[in-house]
């Protein structure tokens, strides 16, 4: 019997998923296993195919507001905006419309699709302040601007997920973090569990979900491959890679950063496991890969995080427009369309 090259077996599992079929456990995790620079570079070719194949040259773009600020009563690891950290962090409350309403007007100047309000909390109860996150997504939805979407931590009741969908959201932003056994590593205020059951009401809602998670927390290759798998089986429709920026003040501050083409195989191998999503690259991008971005779409990645994340700053929207056109990428998506996921 021929021995395969690894040339040969990426080529093959690329076929497999241009054909339609999935790629099992075992080979993605090979594929993350991969070491040498000509095989990941395969590896990022094969997943580039399957970007254009299912994706065309559209990349989804999407900003957020930094709705509520500071003294998270959460204790995640990796997070600037917990109260069991010392960061200096910004702190205040829920946030007026007219921020709102300019991020809007921005996001519709900037050809983002979408605008998310993120709120530094637990989670979202019925009461008056769920009263006014819905004025704020109401308002949001009806400015015509721009895609309205929301990270507010954990739901548990079918009833506030329905009244987000009635508020005219769309997508809510809800991440996993990483394996359900690397979980309890970085956040033991809350379980892995209550954010799987609250995906599980918003989808019941009939809301898009858009969750992935954050690499580079000292989680192992096999830890990520499982998260890939999990958010298939979720159904995720947007699925976001952070990259671990270390804020100092959070016990993750002196983590070793993860190589670039670490990183890049990272978003390669998601693609082939989920080759229908949209794979956004989202925090950590500017400070992880530095000169290397745009290869994040030779990667296999189809949407952007644009604009300023929650605590740390990006590039410009301006040069991250002018890079996709560079590369011959079109930001011009059309807002609710999830047609393929």
């Amino acid at each position: 019997m021929v021995d395969v090259t690894n040339h040969e077996r990426i080529s093959d599992l690329t076929s497999l998923v241009l054909g339609g079929d999935n790629i099992s456990r075992e080979d993605a995790a090979w594929l993350f296993s991969l070491e040498s620079s000509a095989d990941i570079h395969d590896l990022m070719a094969g997943a580039n195919r399957i970007r254009e194949h299912f994706k065309g040259n559209k990349i989804h773009l999407c900003s957020i507001v930094n709705a509520k600020a500071g003294a998270c009563s959460e204790n995640c690891s990796f997070c600037a905006q917990s109260s069991f950290h010392q960061t200096g962090s910004p702190k205040y409350g829920f946030v007026d419309p007219e921020p709102v309403l300019e991020a809007a007007d921005e996001a519709n100047r900037n050809n983002v699709t979408a605008v998310g309000l993120v709120a530094a909390w637990k989670g979202l109860k019925e009461g008056p302040m769920l009263d006014e996150v819905c004025d704020r997504i109401r308002e949001l939805s009806n400015s015509g601007k721009t895609r309205a979407d929301a990270s507010l931590g954990i739901i548990k009741s079918q009833a506030v997920a329905n009244r987000l969908k009635e508020a005219g959201l769309e997508c809510y932003g809800h991440n996993l973090e990483s394996s359900k056994r690397f979980f309890p590593k970085h956040c033991s205020t809350h379980t892995y569990e209550d954010r799987v059951e609250t995906i599980g009401y918003l989808k019941k809602a009939g809301l898009k979900i858009c969750s992935g998670g954050i690499i580079g927390m000292g989680e192992t290759r096999e830890d990520r491959c499982d998260l890939a798998f999990s958010l298939k089986e979720l159904g995720a429709n947007v699925v976001p890679i952070n990259i671990l920026n270390p804020i100092k003040g959070t016990p993750f501050e002196n983590n070793e950063p993860l190589p670039p083409m670490e990183i890049l195989k990272t978003i390669a191998c998601f693609r082939f496991i989920l080759p229908k999503q949209e794979i956004m690259i989202a925090g950590g991008r500017t400070v992880n890969l530095r000169d290397m971005q745009s290869m994040v779409f030779t990667a296999g990645a189809s949407a952007l995080m644009v604009g300023n994340y929650l605590t740390t700053l990006n590039q410009s929207v301006e040069k991250d427009l002018q890079m996709l056109k560079d590369l011959g990428l079109d930001p011009n998506w059309d807002k609710h369309d999830f047609s393929d996921q």
